[in-house]
């Protein structure tokens, strides 16, 4: 049956999802053939959204509540692929991924909590199967500059060396613009869950918590500060690790672990040589400390929501979201010795700029695969269910940049 939309941006009066309607309106609005709509909880503020990115007039405008199951059923029932922005997605995501799954419509969304990733992983693989649903994960900053950074690094692997990289290294060379609003409070969320649900925290530590029925081998820490000899430089503990690392190992294990069942890998934020580098790798690992030990008090999360976190609707600026970027290296190592590095850069700040950019783009990957070529129904990461082809996405229409760098 053929669908109204090709997708649904749900959530667009937010601050990111109102930039996700902005690229879509600038770059598919009108004389483009995809057909979008925005939604939301309130149709004024959706009037006014359409207005501010200049969208077409004719571009629908569709109300909805995140916890409305009818109004969510009949808004997927609408669309080929839903984008949604509506997090803390374990307070809010519910209902419209499980809509998704039943109604058979390819879902994209940025949620970075793991703990509830692992909860709905099962409980949405079959139906989405059943239905031909391909539900995606995490298609913001975390994780695909780093989930395609493997997949890319690996592919070009396998064409130099005939063999895989059983050891592979991400780090961050650059981060300029921090992560969003929406990130953080996921993340205080997900603290606060913690403190209710032991086994929370344990699914948190597992790197193979996203892997159903399969644990691979031990993986590196990545919590202190550490040096790299490949590098050449120390290096610091990186916050979005947590979910970037598996997501890799998802990615692996959905290809049917072309990488290896051994494969290792980590990710740390590159501080400098010298003193200077150990120093401020240590530093960082201090802080990262300090920061979850506060984080775990109360008064402190409170404070923080109050003074620290954006408000609804709030975000940088254009200039400061133009004037971000980042730079990621992923160095990899086969079992025979043979080593290849290559490069991920981001042309915007990765928390809004760069992260509209590529939830867009991976919704439109599902849209232009009407046949189910590069995945068929189920709960995917962005490396498996559209791999290579997303990476030839971003760089024409997305400001990422793929590069070999040995």
């Amino acid at each position: 049956m053929s669908k109204e939309f090709d997708l649904i941006v749900f959530g667009a009066t937010g601050f990111t999802g109102r930039l996700v309607a902005e690229y879509l309106a600038t770059h598919y609005g009108a004389g483009s053939d995809i057909k979008w709509a925005m939604a939301g909880r309130s149709r004024a503020k959706l009037e006014q959204v359409r207005a501010l990115v200049k969208a077409p007039g004719h571009t629908a405008l569709i109300t909805a509540d995140a916890i409305d199951g009818a109004a969510l059923a009949a808004l997927v029932a609408r669309a080929k692929v839903v984008i949604t922005t509506v997090g803390p997605y374990q307070l809010h995501g519910e209902a419209l991924v499980m809509a998704c799954a039943q109604a058979g419509t390819d879902y994209v969304d940025l949620c970075g909590e793991p703990g509830w990733m692992a909860q709905m992983i099962p409980r949405l693989d079959a139906p989405a199967k059943a239905s031909g649903a391909r539900i995606v994960f995490s298609c913001g900053f975390d994780s695909i500059p780093f989930d395609l950074g493997l997949v890319y690094l690996q592919d070009q692997a396998q064409q130099r060396f005939g063999e895989p990289l059983t050891q592979v290294r991400g780090r961050v060379r650059v981060i300029k613009g921090g992560i969003s609003g929406g990130t953080l409070a996921s993340g205080l969320a997900t603290i606060e869950r913690m403190g209710r649900d032991p086994a929370l925290a344990r699914t948190m530590a597992d790197p193979f918590a996203l892997t159903p029925g399969f644990t691979g081998a031990p993986q590196p820490e990545g919590d202190s500060a550490a040096y790299d000899d490949w590098a050449q430089a120390w290096t610091g503990p990186f916050m979005m690790a947590t979910i970037n690392t598996k997501n890799v190992h998802r990615t692996n294990a959905l290809l049917g672990h072309p990488w290896g069942k051994d494969f290792t890998y980590d990710e740390r934020m590159l501080t400098g040589d010298g003193v200077r580098g150990e120093r401020r790798a240590k530093n960082m690992a201090h802080l990262a400390r300090l920061q979850h030990a506060l984080l775990g008090f109360g008064p402190a999360r409170a404070l923080l929501r109050r003074f620290a976190l954006p408000k609804p609707g709030e975000g940088p600026d254009q200039k400061a979201r133009e004037n971000g970027r980042y730079d990621l290296q992923f160095t990899g190592e086969s079992r025979s010795g043979n080593r290849l590095c290559v490069s991920v850069r981001g042309d915007r700040d990765p928390g809004y700029g760069s992260t509209a950019k590529m939830l867009a783009e991976s919704a439109l990957c599902l849209v232009g695969d009407p046949q189910r070529r590069l995945a068929g129904g189920g709960v995917w990461t962005a490396g498996s269910a559209m791999g290579l082809t997303l990476v030839q996405r971003l760089v024409q229409y997305a400001g990422l940049r793929f590069s070999i760098e040995q």
